[in-house]
């Protein structure tokens, strides 16, 4: 969300890593656009990874700043703070992981770019034993936003690709398969808690190049 070099994500998340450390910083002289420092143990993923490069973070795109050993460092500015609710975290949360795209790899999402559109939260979460179903409420001030949410349509909560099953006004549902619970913070997270969301992006081009008065 804050590289100036477009990277792809699908949405498909690599793990659930630990954030080892989260630091608000004061504004500053030296370096006024910095709000939070955050350090996030990759794991496996760092292997192939160096500092410049992005990894998506519950659904955001972040640059890497340090890296020592699995340890990777990144830099929130105000713009990723306000957008995004990465700033409610905590030293030993989980978030969802996952590396930039590969021109060789496969494609088992959709196109997600990690810059998000709005911060939901799940309005209530419906247990059974093939799935569970959850739904997501969008803020109201973000409502003309719900144009581009459409039944079956593809949407990225937390940075994770899924398809959406209804919509009324401002809530969407998403149906989850145990797999998912298991290795996403959808597993974690319950009611009331926030969740990043981007929209596709594909939807918000067409929507751009028709007539308005379609």
């Amino acid at each position: 969300m804050q590289n100036d070099i477009h990277r792809m994500f699908t949405g498909i998340i690599e793990s659930l890593c630990e954030v080892k450390s989260i630091k608000h910083l004061k504004k500053n002289k030296s370096n006024p656009l910095v709000r939070i420092k955050l350090s996030i143990d990759l794991k496996e993923l760092s292997k192939d990874l160096k500092i410049g490069q992005s990894v998506c973070i519950n659904g955001t795109c972040l640059t890497i700043t340090g890296l020592s050993d699995d340890i990777a460092e990144f830099e929130l500015i105000g713009e990723t703070v306000n957008r995004t609710c990465l700033n409610l975290i905590k030293k030993g949360d989980k978030v969802n992981t996952e590396r930039s795209m590969k021109m060789s790899d496969r494609f088992d999402g959709h196109i997600v770019q990690g810059h998000i559109d709005c911060v939901g939260v799940i309005y209530d979460k419906i247990f059974s034993p093939q799935e569970t179903k959850i739904f997501i409420k969008i803020p109201d001030d973000s409502r003309k936003l719900s144009s581009f949410i459409v039944t079956k349509g593809s949407i990225a909560v937390d940075g994770i690709s899924l398809t959406i099953v209804d919509i009324k006004d401002n809530i969407f549902s998403i149906s989850l398969i145990p797999h998912t619970l298991k290795i996403t913070t959808l597993g974690i997270k319950t009611v009331g808690d926030p969740v990043n969301i981007e929209l596709d992006i594909v939807g918000k081009y067409i929507s751009k190049l028709l007539p308005k008065n379609l």
